[in-house]
């Protein structure tokens, strides 16, 4: 038996051994991790972060945007988190504009993250940096305003679109429908009609399924699974997971737009483009000499895809808050359709140039942007250098995230910060007043592109709804304002009843 006892004592020793090493070789890891990712000297405070994972699992995602916002009340208008990289969230009108204007330089980056690296390899206007960014953005703007963004000509093809929607939905007699897709459907064609030269019928299943896939894409890519992408790459790259979803759905989109550059290919007129890919094949064949430009196919197949769900779902979410908002404030849309009854009638459809005299028409619009607050985080920025910020200094290569949600809702810029009041762009003469704290479409070098293209689009199309049609909850339903987060905050599904007016 002594042989045998001796053996046995002997494994169990190697075991525990073994046991030591791989407790001692975790914890060390641990450790090792926690020194590494511990805060800079002088980097902003905020909770406390855990190792591995950080704040991923102690943030929740569906209300990012708020308990971002709750944060700020505890650390400050400037403070830190650590998702896949540590990250100073900015809250409040002043610092952000502080950020994103006063020292814009040195965050007009973005930061490299692994998920948008696998969909969009550098290229594109979105997340894209340095001179090929500048050169797509610029390209982008000019072409855009060349086939009319910001004039006039291009509010036919709006008022057209327009009414290709308002005869579908005035056929349903005021019975309620969910406005979701119908309302991407019209403004996407706007986009489409200046990137592809046309527009799609709704009935189009390519066209109805592009456009379920922005949705879903958006959503899932400001969830905890892109964060987990960005903060595992290798692991999730392997695993199963809606982030796999999305990327499928980018490579579909990619498809279709590949095939849509071979038609142009095939048939565009040298002498007369006929829009943005006409174009833009067009300046590869001048840029030859510049590549660090980036133009070339595979970046046009970026940038239209960016053109093409920007210019899709920030519009048509906007549109379809207002309706809620004007169906739980009827007096509110009452007066915002005597003024529309008072310049512009229902003879004519409305024009740009009525805006200056619908002062509580433009009020109400951009109430409800800020109340809808569609892009509560907007997209985050990188430092290009080191910057103080407050009390604070934050690294080169930082990641920033300039919380809008925080300015939209500032309490120091607005009245009445979380009610729907119309007041807030008015003087007490009842003309519109611009506000510097309204910063829908972001601030500094990274403003959207498409600001002058959306409020064209929004003015446009809310003033025609609102002369054509008189929107209701259905019988016993009150208004649901409940938000879906994601890369834009929207409404959760609902019906809503779009009555026609009788004048």
């Amino acid at each position: 038996m002594a042989p045998s006892s001796s053996v046995f004592s002997s494994s169990l020793l190697k075991w525990t051994d073994v046991q030591v090493v791989l407790i001692f070789t975790v914890v060390f890891l641990l450790l090792a991790e926690v020194i590494r990712k511990r805060r800079p000297k002088n980097f902003p405070p905020g909770p406390m972060s855990w190792p591995v994972v950080g704040n991923t699992f102690t943030i929740d995602f569906k209300k990012a945007h708020l308990e971002l916002t709750k944060l700020a009340e505890q650390y400050g208008d400037v403070y830190s988190i650590r998702l896949s990289r540590w990250t100073v969230v900015l809250n409040g009108y002043k610092m952000v504009r502080e950020a994103l204007v006063t020292q814009g330089d040195s965050m007009a980056d973005r930061p490299e993250s692994a998920f948008a690296v696998d969909v969009a390899h550098h290229l594109g206007v979105v997340t894209s940096n340095g001179y090929l960014w500048k050169q797509q953005r610029r390209f982008a703007l000019s072409t855009l305003k060349y086939f009319g963004v910001g004039k006039k000509s291009l509010e036919s093809a709006i008022l057209e679109e327009f009414t290709y929607l308002a005869n579908d939905i005035e056929a349903l007699n005021g019975k309620p429908h969910n406005p979701h897709l119908p309302t991407n459907y019209a403004v996407a064609n706007i986009i489409c009609s200046l990137v592809f030269g046309h527009r799609f019928e709704y009935t189009d299943k390519r066209f109805q399924m592009l456009m379920k896939m922005f949705d879903k894409s958006i959503e899932i890519e400001a969830s905890i699974w892109a964060e987990l992408y960005n903060s595992f790459p290798t692991v999730m790259r392997l695993l199963p997971g809606p982030h796999q979803t999305v990327l499928k759905n980018w490579d579909t989109v990619k498809d279709f737009l590949r095939a849509e550059i071979e038609q142009h290919k095939k048939d565009r007129d040298l002498s007369e483009p006929r829009d943005y890919i006409d174009c833009y094949l067009s300046e590869i064949e001048k840029s030859k000499e510049d590549t660090a430009s980036g133009f070339h196919e595979e970046n046009l197949i970026m940038c239209s895809l960016d053109l093409f769900v920007a210019g899709s779902e920030t519009t048509s979410t906007t549109l379809r808050w207002s309706f809620l908002y004007m169906a739980k404030y009827l007096e509110i849309q009452e007066k915002v359709q005597a003024e529309i009854d008072r310049v512009i009638g229902q003879s004519r459809q409305p024009s740009m140039a009525d805006r200056a005299d619908m002062p509580y028409t433009e009020a109400v619009l951009h109430e409800i942007q800020r109340m809808g607050n569609i892009a509560p985080l907007g997209l985050p920025r990188v430092t290009t250098k080191d910057v103080h910020l407050g009390d604070y200094l934050i690294p080169k290569d930082t990641e920033i995230i300039a919380n809008l949600t925080s300015v939209m809702f500032d309490k120091n810029e607005w009245e009445t910060p979380h009610k729907f009041n119309p007041g807030h762009f008015l003087n007490k003469e009842g003309k519109f007043v611009k506000q510097p704290a309204f910063i829908p479409f972001s601030a500094g070098k990274r403003v959207c592109l498409g600001e002058s293209l959306a409020k064209m689009e929004l003015f446009l199309f809310f003033t025609s709804f609102l002369q054509r049609f008189t929107f209701s909850t259905p019988p016993g339903v009150k208004p649901m304002m409940d938000f879906r987060f994601g890369i834009t905050l929207a409404p959760l599904p609902h019906e809503i009843c779009a009555t026609p007016r009788h004048l």
